[in-house]
């Protein structure tokens, strides 16, 4: 079957499409036909991860060791990148009930990764939902990583409807995910931070505000949230707590050490908080995002495909800054 492979760590280059061997589906597995699968930020970093530093990696250092040993020291060990994808099942193993050949899915392959290809293997019982009817397969493809991820960070500070929080990355995976679930399904008021070029995406998205953080330090607006949600640690929690109320939170996915200590410091002492958390994904998860989608509540919004032999176009494209939205491969 037709693929894209990278056999050496690098930039967009090292990608390039290969015929591979064709999966075959056990007993409990279903073979799915890839429709659709984005460029996230996690086939970025895979791709050059030889280049990532402990600093840039953005998760404790106990944490990178074992990620550079998963993914290859010196080459790569995952040649296929992609972990999430839309497409229909095309063959089922013989235990297989949930699933019949024809039936739409999207799914999440984490680490496993393997979408960048014509077919995929997914365990029954693995990271995979019905798509949702709205939703186009390349729409479709975008939701299951940052929804989840999203979903779970929102739900760990109990957000609760007219509360204020500032989402800073709000154009990424994670933070247009946020986006949506905190206007829509929390009922909270929402301001996001990205940069001039993805003003009207995060706008679209639901978010009340939107603020260029070019333009404006959100620190020194003189407006205050319940929480601070701070996707890729890109601020502080000294810079920031005078942004946030009395009993405001301050929540991290990505962390280091010391934020990881501030966190259990403030959680005995009171008053504003610092949450460090790790979210872990799930098919309830997923199935609430599907449902949510169903009902108009959750989509994504794909600035640009390119066919799966273009992925190394692709990728430099992201890298470009330009991308006003979602990157997306198409797949046949």
């Amino acid at each position: 079957m037709r693929s894209t492979i990278y056999s050496k760590f690098g930039g967009p280059e090292v990608l390039h499409p290969a015929e591979v061997p064709t999966p075959v589906p056990g007993d409990n597995d279903i073979l799915v036909r890839v429709r659709a699968t984005p460029v996230s930020s996690g086939d970025l970093m895979a791709r050059r991860f030889d280049q990532i530093t402990p600093r840039e990696f953005g998760m404790p250092l106990l944490m990178w060791l074992p990620a550079r040993l998963y993914f290859g020291l010196r080459k790569p060990r995952i040649q296929v990148l992609g972990s999430e994808f839309a497409g229909e099942v095309a063959a089922v193993g013989s235990a297989v009930t949930r699933f019949k050949v024809g039936d739409s899915l999207m799914a999440y392959r984490g680490q496993a990764m393997g979408a960048y290809a014509e077919l995929v293997c997914m365990p029954e019982d693995g990271i995979v939902v019905r798509k949702p009817e709205p939703l186009s397969y390349e729409q479709a493809a975008c939701v299951p990583y940052g929804g989840m991820m999203a979903l779970n960070m929102l739900q760990k500070v109990a957000l609760r409807p007219s509360q204020r929080i500032l989402i800073n990355g709000a154009s990424g995976g994670i933070g247009s995910g946020a986006v949506q679930l905190a206007k829509h399904h929390f009922g909270a008021h929402v301001t996001g931070v990205c940069g001039t070029p993805r003003l009207d995406y995060v706008r679209a998205l639901g978010a009340d505000v939107a603020i260029d953080y070019t333009r404006e330090d959100f620190t020194r607006n003189g407006e205050r949230y319940d929480v601070i949600f701070d996707v890729l640690g890109k601020s502080s929690f000294a810079t920031c707590r005078s942004s946030l109320t009395d009993r405001g939170i301050y929540l991290l996915a990505n962390f280091k050490l010391p934020q990881l200590l501030r966190g259990l410091w403030t959680s005995v002492v009171g008053g504003q908080r610092v949450v460090c958390a790790l979210a872990p994904e799930g098919r309830e998860d997923l199935e609430t995002i599907r449902e949510l989608a169903e009902g108009g509540k959750f989509t994504a919004v794909v600035d640009r495909t390119f066919a799966l032999d273009e992925a190394a176009a692709a990728h430099a494209y992201v890298e470009s800054g330009r991308a006003r939205g979602k990157v997306v491969l198409t797949v046949g």
